[in-house]
């Protein structure tokens, strides 16, 4: 990033920081934020994943769940899609080991 563009995003961060600071906007929504301060939403989001922004304070402020878009507080995935990664991978690492198997057991039969 270019000196021009880190100044000019620090500029918006400071501008998204001074709203959600106040205590009369520490419950607005990312609409809210967007609408008042011109900020893109897509600015905010990366502030928060990269943890210049902490929204564990601001109760309606939240990030998109990055597969099914439900509002989170940190990370990439809801609980819910996080959960079934997990039963995916599981299931996907079980067929892998079934598969393993059954090679194993074709490299016996041929070999008797």
């Amino acid at each position: 990033m270019c000196d021009a563009c880190y100044k000019e995003e620090e500029a918006q961060y400071d501008k998204v920081y001074a709203y959600i600071r106040k205590k009369t906007n520490r419950t607005a929504s990312m609409l809210q934020v967007v609408m008042e301060t011109g900020v893109e939403e897509r600015l905010i989001i990366k502030f928060v994943r990269t943890g210049k922004l902490r929204i564990s304070q601001f109760p309606n402020l939240g990030i998109p769940c990055e597969k099914c878009g439900a509002n989170i507080k940190s990370g990439r995935l809801c609980g819910k899609c996080g959960d079934s990664l997990v039963t995916d991978l599981q299931a996907f690492e079980n067929e892998e080991k079934r598969l393993t198997e059954i090679q194993g057991n074709d490299k016996k039969i041929r070999t008797t």
